[in-house]
């Protein structure tokens, strides 16, 4: 049996699971109800508020086969591929380690490629560490993203 952290263990898998930020799930389930989808999104708050838990969960009900409610249902092929980091349709970039001009172009390589769900999302996460040049080199894209894609910056 592998050992798992307890924050990973126990991450909320819907928005309703997320503890104190009701303001922000409410927010992006009724986007996602309504179909007004932004083409990015930034989560800030100090460490531990369910950030990345968010942006999660958001990428799941952006291309879960059966909402309810503007939730994921959890159960479809695309919410487990996510849930088990398999997903071609979420990209997580941990913007601490990979914070370079190359890490970013290597990104925006990917970007204009398809997948297999509705929606390609990525996931930059520690993104306030990005270094000057690499938010410059994001930014066209970030602009004028193709329409099947969508950045979460945590």
């Amino acid at each position: 049996m592998s050992y798992l952290v307890i924050a990973r263990k126990y991450r909320p898998q819907r928005f309703a699971d997320v503890v104190g930020q009701e303001h922000v799930t409410t927010t992006l389930a009724n986007a996602i109800k309504s179909g007004r989808i932004a083409h990015a999104y930034l989560l800030c708050g100090p460490r531990g508020t369910g950030k990345t838990s968010t942006a999660r969960i958001l990428a799941k009900a952006l291309n879960c086969e059966h909402l309810v409610e503007g939730e994921p249902d959890g159960t479809c092929e695309s919410c487990v591929a996510i849930d088990n980091g398999t997903s071609y349709d979420v990209q997580e970039l941990d913007a601490a380690s990979n914070n370079g001009v190359a890490d970013v172009r290597e990104l925006i390589s990917r970007v204009a490629l398809g997948s297999p769900g509705r929606t390609k999302v990525y996931i930059l996460d520690e993104v306030h560490m990005l270094s000057s040049a690499a938010s410059a080199a994001l930014l066209k894209t970030l602009e004028e993203p193709p329409e099947h894609v969508k950045f979460v910056f945590a």
